[in-house]
């Protein structure tokens, strides 16, 4: 029986939201298992730098700036990868924002439209252009960024937590839909990780001890510690696994802290 191939020599992977954060740990791990990376998110500046920091460690990186907000964007971003690297193999759909924190009845409508358009119909928009390119190639991997929050309600995020529950239900989708041309379609749904963008949940002392008395393993997560499965999902290893949803958040969604 042979060993399973976690090596992407010869790949080219999309990620958005890549500039810092989940999307740059997991494009920096791509990177060193051989993958061409292209990093995307909305500011060139810092998607230079990300770029630059993994040619330095010996990878292949393009960065091109892009809002998945902005359809007319999204198309020059897939344009620009094949006409780089020639097509697409594996996509990680990352980019996110909340602008709302409260009672979901106090949101607004424009909050509600930013955060949909971006969380969930920035993830559809980005597959669509990509796929054409993964089926000419004989199949492709895309992984969805989720969250625990689209399986569990969060107190005060009800309109991020709608938007990444209809990532999971497009996650399933895609999974059926793509199954025949040898696209496998799943996602990560991570619980509190620590970065630039939940910062306000775990750098504020009162909301922090709320959140780790729910995670058994009483801490949060680091990026770093969601590139293994990553890895698994846009690699030969992961060829029979498809609309699946992994959580990665310290035992959260598993029952309370003890002690």
């Amino acid at each position: 029986m042979s060993t399973p191939s976690f090596n992407l020599s010869g790949k080219v992977a999309l990620v958005t939201g890549a500039s810092r954060g989940i999307g740059l740990a997991i494009a920096q791990a791509f990177a060193a298992a051989g993958a061409r990376v292209v990093l995307s998110s909305r500011v060139q500046e810092s998607l230079d730098q990300a770029a630059a920091g993994i040619r330095a460690a010996g990878g292949e990186a393009l960065a091109v700036a892009a809002h998945t907000g902005d359809p007319a964007a999204v198309q020059g971003l897939a344009a620009k990868v094949i006409a780089t690297f020639g097509g697409l193999d594996i996509l990680v759909n990352n980019a996110g924002t909340n602008p709302h924190f409260g009672p979901i009845l106090s949101a607004e409508e424009s909050q509600w439209e930013k955060i949909l358009d971006v969380n969930l119909r920035g993830y559809f928009r980005v597959s669509k252009v990509c796929v054409e390119s993964m089926r000419r190639r004989g199949g492709g991997k895309i992984i969805n960024i989720a969250s625990v929050n689209g399986l569990r309600a969060q107190p005060g995020m009800g309109v991020y937590c709608v938007s990444k529950a209809g990532v999971i239900m497009l996650t399933h989708v895609l999974a059926l839909e793509l199954a025949g041309d040898n696209i496998q379609v799943n996602a990560i749904a991570p619980g509190l990780i620590k970065t630039r963008f939940s910062r306000v949940l775990w750098d504020t002392p009162q909301l922090s001890q709320a959140i780790l008395r729910n995670i058994p393993q009483g801490r949060f997560g680091e990026p770093e510690e969601l590139t293994g499965l990553a890895l698994y999902l846009a690699s030969p290893a992961s060829s029979f696994t498809t609309g699946a949803v992994f959580v990665v958040d310290g035992g959260q969604l598993a029952g309370r802290h003890i002690g």
